[in-house]
This record gives structure tokens, sequence and C-alpha cells, in this order.
């Protein structure tokens, strides 16, 4: 199966394909087109010329086509879910899951186009003011070029295209070189939503020729990302005055106090955090921190519920966890637990590749801080247990880390709750729930090297918008 580049509204061949292959089984499941830079150039072109048109377009059009778009997602399902259990390796009933929000994503910006508004300024409150009404607008920012990665190739991508197409800017999309498929099967989707030529183009390629021109290009507005602080504070130094936004890494730790009753709902909501998509997920739960009073409990009862997941075929509806997205990562999940393990950690479970791209969930206890399972980011499924004496203690070593995602307690008291959210250096704080909670329209971003800026659809909207003053004098 040969997969085209998509730009400007038709499908066109490329100069260069590679092999695309499943995680798990290794073989090919498609060929799929490479963007060089002459492909991303006319991408961008065409953007640009799209970009007239779709600033032009009023609010109900837009919102309109993106409900539709929702609404064809929803009718191919299943097909949509499909692709990413071949290609991503996502086990189906979570696949599903993904395509749900989905949806759910692209019927929140069609909302948000329609409410995309200004305010009132009282000029009068400052003298030389008087005799003046004015009001802001926000106005559609242009071509928007968006880098997405592999974890959530269908959901990432809405957070990026849908507020996009809300705000009446157009896109250029490079998604993720593992999953190209689930970006490519929207063209045709917004297509027959009514999208404009030329407001959608999607163009799988390498990093270093295709996001290299869309980071530099002065056609290119806003840059949205999403991916490892490395690349993106790389991008952001040389996006110049284009307007950034970074979703970046995360090492998420959650603390459960001695207050916190360990029922059945509280394991299964960490074993779900930790392990769901093999921990690849930004905000998994890397680190738990559980109060000396409960640790042994928690322990013996995570670790209980955790050899209860089924490792296997993606496309099986019981399986809970497959391959990982390549052997590499399977690989340095193996490094990364071998180092833990010379320096005094000790693995409760797992630990052992099963396959040389699976890898069991782990469950690791006396892990030093300065090894990379605790203070880089896993993504993987790895998670670290340390007890804790005082609740000052874990809330330090939850910011003891050079990410700031989000953040989880679990806690009765309203006092220590309170003093967590306040004290833990994070973009988010979950209380009574884990750090893996997200919904698509609140806002979500991170602080220190978990990124810059804020995703969630209206949140969105506002960072791919120009804010205009307008002034009359009476």
């Amino acid at each position: 199966m040969k997969k085209h580049l998509y730009i400007n509204g038709r499908w066109k061949e490329a100069a260069s394909y590679t092999e695309l292959a499943s995680p798990f089984t290794g073989e090919v499941i498609a060929h799929v087109a490479q963007a060089d830079e002459a492909d991303t150039d006319e991408a961008i072109r065409a953007a640009k010329a799209a970009s007239v048109v779709m600033a032009s377009m009023p609010a109900h059009r837009r919102s309109a086509i993106l409900e539709k778009a929702a609404s064809l997602l929803a009718d191919r399902k299943e097909e949509m879910a499909r692709i990413l259990a071949l290609e991503a390796a996502k086990p189906i009933k979570t696949a599903r899951g993904e395509i749900a929000r989905t949806i759910q994503t692209y019927k929140f910006a069609a909302m948000e186009a329609s409410r995309i508004h200004g305010e009132t300024v009282p000029l009068d409150a400052a003298p030389g003011g008087e005799g003046r009404i004015a009001f802001t607008m926000r106005k559609p920012i242009g071509v928007v070029g968006a880098i997405t990665p592999f974890n959530f190739p269908f959901n990432l991508v809405a957070h990026k295209v849908g507020p996009a197409i809300a705000a009446g800017n157009t896109v250029v999309l490079k998604p993720a070189s593992q999953t190209p498929l689930s970006a490519l099967a929207l063209a045709d989707l917004f297509a027959e939503a009514g999208l404009p030529a030329g407001a959608l183009n999607i163009i799988p390629g390498k990093g270093s020729v295709v996001g290299e021109k869309l980071v530099k290009d002065p056609r290119i507005a806003a840059i949205t990302f999403t991916g490892s602080p490395e690349v993106g504070i790389a991008m952001k130094n040389k996006a110049g005055l284009k307007r950034v936004t970074l979703e970046l890494g995360s090492n998420s730790g959650l603390i459960i106090d001695e207050t916190a009753d360990i029922t059945q709902e509280l394991i299964d909501r960490c074993v779900l955090g930790a392990f769901s998509f093999s921990g690849q997920v930004c905000i998994s739960i890397q680190r738990i921190f559980v109060h000396a009073a409960k640790f042994d409990e928690f322990a013996v009862r995570f670790k209980e519920a955790t050899e209860k997941l089924v490792v296997g075929d993606p496309f099986d509806e019981q399986t809970d966890l497959s391959a990982m997205i390549s052997n590499k990562e399977a690989a340095r999940m193996q490094e990364w637990v071998d180092s833990a393990v010379a320096q005094g950690a000790v693995v409760r479970t797992g630990g052992k590749a099963v396959s040389s791209g699976v890898f069991p969930p782990t469950i690791l206890t006396n892990v030093p801080s300065q090894e990379p399972v605790s203070c880089q980011e896993v993504f993987g499924p790895l998670v670290a247990l340390s007890s804790f004496d005082h609740l000052d203690e874990a809330i330090d070593a939850v910011n003891d880390s050079r990410y700031g995602l989000q953040a989880g307690i679990y806690t009765r008291d309203i006092q220590a709750a309170m003093r967590a959210a306040e004290r833990l250096e994070v973009g988010g704080v979950m209380i009574n729930d884990f750090p893996t909670f997200r919904v698509d329209n609140m806002p979500y971003g991170g602080v220190k090297e978990s990124g810059f800026g804020r995703e969630g659809i209206r949140y969105a909207v506002e960072e791919m918008t120009e804010l205009k003053l307008i002034s009359i004098k009476l």
C-alpha cells in the first residue's frame, strides 16, 4: 500500500517513500511518502493561499465543517481504531478510547469556532481616554505548522488541527514517522466535510527536512509541537518571532498521603495511569510517593493488580499492553532497569523484556533519585515507588525534576490538598485523582522543561489568534 502526500486538496506522489512496519509483528504495512524541501514549500504555498479563504469564512461555516468531520469520524470509528492498532500497536480497546476522545475534541473545536470573541475596554479609565468606545477582536494568525507525536496520533492531531480551523487558520501538518496513516486518514474526511483545498496539508517526512522548513519559513505564523524537550527547545530557538506552543516531556509524580484510603478504585487508577499504552503517555505516572503508614499495603495491592494486565497482540480484545513503538525503546527500558538495579533498586514485578519490542509493566522500589528511571522521562511501562514521612518531603521530591506537566495527590485532608496545589511546580494538579487525568476542553500544558503555552481547544484558539484593538472616538 502506497500512501502519498496530501497538498492543496490533492494526493501527490513523492520522490521517495519509506517502509512503515508494525511495531508488534515487524511486517511492512505501507510505503509512506517522504516530503522533501520542495514538497514542504508547495504545502506552505497552498496553505498561505488558502488562508485568505479561511480568514473570510464565517464562524458558522467553520463550526459546521468541524462538526461534520466529527460525524464522519464517528461513522468510521472502528476503521480508525484499527489503524491505531496496526501502526502504533495500541491495544484495540485503548484505540477505541482515543477515537472517542478525538470525536469529542473536534466537537469542542466546532463549539469554540462559534464563540471566539473579544471584550470592551474602558478607555475612559485613563485620563485622555474620554469620549471613546474600544473593543478587541481575535483574528486568525495565518498558517499554522503542526508537528505531532506517535502516542496519540488522532487526538493530538485534533488538538492542533481543530483549534486552527476553528480560528480560521490553515495548517501544514507533519505527523510522526511511525504513525502517518492516522493523520493521512483525515485528508479525505475533511475534504468531505467541506474544508477548502489547501486549508489542511499533510506531509510526512524527516524532522530535519520538513520540521526545519516549517520552523524557519517566514510564511508560517505559528508552530505547535508535541515531542521531546530537546527538539522543542531547539525549535523555539530557531522560530524567531513565530508564535510557538510546546508540549514536551514529563515524569509525573503522584502523592498518596496517610489519610487516603487504599481503595480498589485508587489502585485501578494507578495501574491505568502508569501502564496504559505501555506508559507511552506524556502524563503517565512515573513516580508514586506513598506515606510510610500506607506503603506496604499499597505496594502489595499495586503489584497484584499490575500482574493481572494482559500483554499481547494489539488486535486481541483482552490485551492491555502490546509492543512499544520500537525495539529501540524496549531496549532502553531494559537498560534503565538494569542501571537502577545496579545502584540498589529492587524489581517488584516485570523488569525483563518479553520479546524484542515488548516490555512488561514494571514496578521498582529503592530507586536512587539520580537514576534515569527517576529523574528523566521514562515514556515506558516503568514506575518507581517511594515512601515518605511528611507531606513536604513528598512535594519536594515531585518538584525535584526538570519537568512540571501534571501531578496528583490522594488525600482526605483539605489542608494537605491545598498545600500541594500551591507548592507543586506543575501546570496542573489533580486532587484525589492521578496526574494522567485529562479531558479535552481543559487547559493543558506545563512549566519548566514540560513546555510553553497551553492546549485545550479554547486555550489553543487563543494561541492561534492575534488580538486586535478597535478604538472609536465619538
